[in-house]
């Protein structure tokens, strides 16, 4: 059974430190970002006894391996309720990462779906700005290794090629040459397949495009924000402690609250600017590339 705790309100930076030390870097691995999530549908275990059932938190994680050639991994990590260690449970590579659904494209939203070769997971993150964090993590770590695996097979054909051609190489008169292979087998061995690269659908463009960097720092500004409320609504939830300055106190919560909450919609203002910003750019590209394509056909028309 998932975790039943109150979502969001533990990965912080001091929980991705602890499994980075404890389960990435005895592997001689670094941790990119690490991600609390729960299940959006509830898996069906109706015959364990109640008893039996493991109340725990889920994080999925990104690494990347520190020994070359790097690899970039996907691992479920679990912590069992009343436990301070982590558990690797799956890991996969990117390789096996078919798709990444990121559910609504029009704005930001907790759930999410990773598509591997062998499973579909269906998770909601602890807050809506985790999750675009995860994403643009995700992606731009995609990204690098689509980018570097891309030029290992760009120096891998040169190196064939050059081993293929032998100069200053005069064959002998008189020996006959032994019959050349077909040509569909010579492009058959020449050719190396590139990798097939993650998928991303239905994300935010502000994820993935050129602003990202400056979305992530707003992103990052709003999970904390995010965590800093929950935990000033769970400390007024919490039983009443007899003090002198109790009044003091809540009037310092509120003054809090509302600075979270000024903050907060100052920080929506600035990525709904940038996005469109962005979209404003895009436009602008495509028709300086449609004027760009009509000069060149009148070009063409002018020289026949």
């Amino acid at each position: 059974m998932e975790k039943r705790t109150r979502a969001g309100f533990r990965t912080t930076m001091n929980v991705d430190s602890e499994i980075n030390k404890q389960l990435f870097l005895p592997q001689n691995e670094r941790l990119l970002v690490a991600l609390e999530v729960q299940r959006r549908q509830k898996k069906r275990r109706s015959f364990l006894p109640t008893s039996s059932r493991e109340e725990y938190t889920t994080f999925i994680c990104v690494s990347v391996t520190n020994t070359s050639p790097h690899q970039l991994l996907i691992t479920k990590v679990k912590q069992f309720s009343g436990s301070p260690s982590f558990t690797r449970r799956s890991q996969w590579t990117v390789e096996q990462l078919k798709q990444v659904n990121g559910i609504n494209p029009n704005k930001d939203t907790p759930e999410f779906d990773l598509v591997f070769d062998n499973a579909v997971d269906q998770w909601v993150a602890s807050s809506s700005p985790e999750k675009c964090i995860f994403i643009q993590v995700l992606y731009r770590a995609c990204q690098t290794h689509w980018e570097s695996k891309a030029g290992s097979l760009v120096n891998l054909r040169k190196l064939k090629a050059s081993q293929q051609k032998t100069p200053n190489q005069i064959e002998p008169t008189g020996v006959p040459k032994e019959p050349a292979a077909p040509r569909t087998l010579q492009v058959r061995r020449k050719s190396i397949a590139p990798p097939r690269k993650t998928e991303f659908i239905n994300c935010q463009s502000k994820l993935t495009r050129d602003a990202s960097t400056m979305n992530l720092v707003i992103y990052r500004c709003k999970a904390f924000l995010s965590r800093v409320r929950k935990l000033m609504v769970a400390r007024r939830k919490g039983p009443p402690r007899p003090d002198k300055g109790q009044t003091g106190s809540r009037g310092a919560q509120r003054t809090m609250g509302n600075v979270v909450h000024r903050m907060t919609v100052a920080l929506g203002e600035r990525g709904g600017r940038l996005t469109r910003a962005e979209d404003r750019t895009v436009k602008l590209m495509q028709k300086a590339q449609q004027l760009a394509d009509t000069a060149h056909k009148l070009a063409l028309k002018s020289t026949k």
